[in-house]
């Protein structure tokens, strides 16, 4: 296996990190216009376009939304028929991943200024949420507890969860992660299809306000496509990890973390910073020997040899220099005192502090949440939390003395704007408000 070495010493640094951080799915008519075609007849069909959808890609045929649909008793069973361990990982995790997310939760605001108006912030949940679960032949529990229990902290009314289920194979750890969750209501359904039928609604599945959750090309363009229908969560790329070692950390430690990204997916991109030249070849050593003892080695090859770097730099300070301009979606400091480096990291999804911290923590049982930023996008963007599930509504009420001094404001700033009817508007209550007024009220 070959990964890429940088130096930021060369004088072509600063191109050749520009090139492997470049990243741009080839743009795919073909799949925008498949999936277009998908959300334009799930939109006049309803249900049938998702049976028939269901039945091509998934290949699996029924004949009613009945029996694509999951009810909250098969979530409990599929609950109950977990081996015991796997149950008590899901609740363990559950309850830490609902401890954090209740920290985050905005219960609005209001105050009462010098002119005696009151301004405030209501902040309500959304009343629906869609969860689109990847499905297939692997099972991802934890991405349904990460993308569910934001939401029932946010106080969701509604919460419909969709998987695909190809040859019919329903996981039950993917149930089970439901039901400890609290999803309403599931359908075995995936793809743009999926998508379609949250955004519009069937005569089956509900519309929902917002869709969240991973999935491939095909998902990701529904999304970006209903997107002003409905909320989304983002555009999600594939997975990131930069380590910031100090030298001082086991080998083996530092290539598996890199590895935990690699086998995601052969576009996934694992990079190591350090100013430790022998560090870098010690991690390079137990990456070729760690790598064959991986079920998903060959994509993680790929990945690395693709998208990896080692980068040496100076220092340390350099180092976050560098992490910043990446802006990843993980960023490990592995150090003696990564407090004095998280002064400095001002870009990246999430941070993981110190030698003794893996990634894989964040992924499953920590507690803060897993859907993070890529791409660089954490340069302006943030985790999935409570706050997306959250709205917020401006609060507005004037007493009839604040009505008179703002009312003649505003009716000056409108006139400017050549907005008569503003101005009016404003005067009418300006006028009210003044000792000749009468609040407003009609006499009866």
């Amino acid at each position: 296996m070959n990964i890429r070495r940088l130096d930021s010493t060369d004088s072509t640094f600063s191109r050749d990190l520009d090139a492997l951080l470049a990243w741009e799915e080839e743009a795919d008519r073909e799949v925008e216009a498949t999936v277009r075609a998908i959300l334009d007849r799930v939109r006049a069909e309803g249900d049938a376009a998702v049976l028939d959808y269901t039945h091509q890609f998934d290949r699996v045929e029924h004949s009613t939304m009945a029996s694509l649909e999951i009810g909250r008793d098969r979530m409990e069973a599929a609950l109950e028929r977990i081996p015991a361990e796997q149950r008590e990982a899901l609740e363990g995790a559950a309850g830490r991943i609902r401890d954090f997310h209740a920290r985050q939760k905005d219960r609005g605001w209001s105050y009462v200024d010098d002119s005696g108006t009151r301004l405030g912030q209501q902040v309500t949940p959304l009343d629906k949420v869609g969860v689109y679960i990847p499905g297939g032949t692997a099972a991802y529990p934890s991405t349904v507890l990460m993308n569910v229990l934001p939401a029932k902290v946010a106080g969701v009314g509604e919460i419909v969860m969709t998987v695909p289920t190809p040859g019919g194979e329903v996981h039950d750890l993917v149930l089970a992660a439901a039901a400890v969750a609290g999803v309403d209501l599931a359908f075995t359904i995936g793809g743009a299809q999926a998508v379609g039928a949250l955004a519009f609604g069937t005569e089956t599945v509900p519309a929902v306000d917002k869709i969240v959750g991973p999935g491939n090309r095909y998902v990701a363009t529904a999304k970006r496509l209903v997107f002003g229908r409905v909320g989304i969560d983002m555009i999600a790329g594939p997975s990131e990890i930069v380590v910031v070692s100090d030298g001082h950390t086991d080998p083996d430690w530092v290539a598996m973390d890199l590895l935990s990204q690699a086998e995601h997916d052969e576009h996934a991109q694992a990079i190591l910073i350090t100013p430790d030249a022998q560090h870098l070849d010690k991690v390079a050593d137990s990456l070729r020997s760690l790598l064959e003892t991986l079920n998903r080695a060959e994509i993680a090859r790929r990945s690395l040899e693709d998208r990896g770097a080692l980068i040496r730099v100076a220092d340390l300070k350099e180092a976050v220099a560098v992490a910043n301009r990446i802006a990843p979606e993980h960023l490990e400091l592995s150090v003696a005192e990564p407090d004095t480096l998280l002064e400095e990291v001002r870009h990246a999804g999430a941070v993981f502090l110190g030698r003794h911290t893996a990634e894989a923590m964040g992924d499953y049982v920590a507690g803060p949440n897993h859907v993070l930023p890529t791409e660089g996008t954490a340069r302006f963007s943030s985790p999935l939390g409570v706050y997306d599930f959250q709205k917020r509504t401006s609060l507005i009420g004037c007493s009839p003395d604040a009505a008179r001094e703002l009312g003649a404001m505003a009716a000056v700033l409108a006139r400017a704007e050549g907005l008569t009817a503003h101005a009016h508007s404003a005067e009418y209550r300006a006028r009210a408000g003044g000792p000749e007024g009468n609040d407003g009220e009609k006499d009866q």
